[in-house]
């Protein structure tokens, strides 16, 4: 009779144990898995044409990647930031600035050889 008593709390020890009282993992639901973002985001210096000269401008990127510059464009530029924390050096056509970590707040930059040229980027937690 013990021995009956102890098998049916142990049955009914594994049946609570794998209920979900959640629902997180039921029947029918699907997991999620976690969004993953590259570790680069690569920003491109189109042409001289004011605020649409970098592409894409304005854009949202996570703290946790890292920031390039590629100049598309047929002449050299030089990204800097407004306030002078970030400076890209002079970028020769077809070539990519080095990876940079910015950050969080909303930058404005532009190019030092051609003023006009505007962009922005706004840097987020994970």
């Amino acid at each position: 009779m013990r021995m009956l008593s102890i098998g049916m709390l142990l049955a009914t020890f594994v049946a609570v144990s794998a209920c979900d009282t959640n629902g997180a993992n039921g029947p029918g639901s699907t997991p999620t898995a976690p969004t993953v973002l590259p570790p680069q985001v690569t920003i491109d210096v189109a042409e001289m044409n004011g605020p649409y000269s970098f592409y894409p401008s304005p854009i949202v990127v996570q703290s946790d990647q890292t920031v390039l510059w590629r100049n598309s464009d047929t002449v050299t530029h030089h990204v800097v930031f407004d306030q002078g924390s970030i400076d890209t050096g002079t970028l020769a056509p077809g070539t990519l600035s080095q990876p940079m970590a910015i950050g969080e707040g909303t930058w404005s930059y532009h190019c030092s050889i051609h003023p006009t040229m505007v962009g922005s980027v706004t840097i987020t937690a994970p």
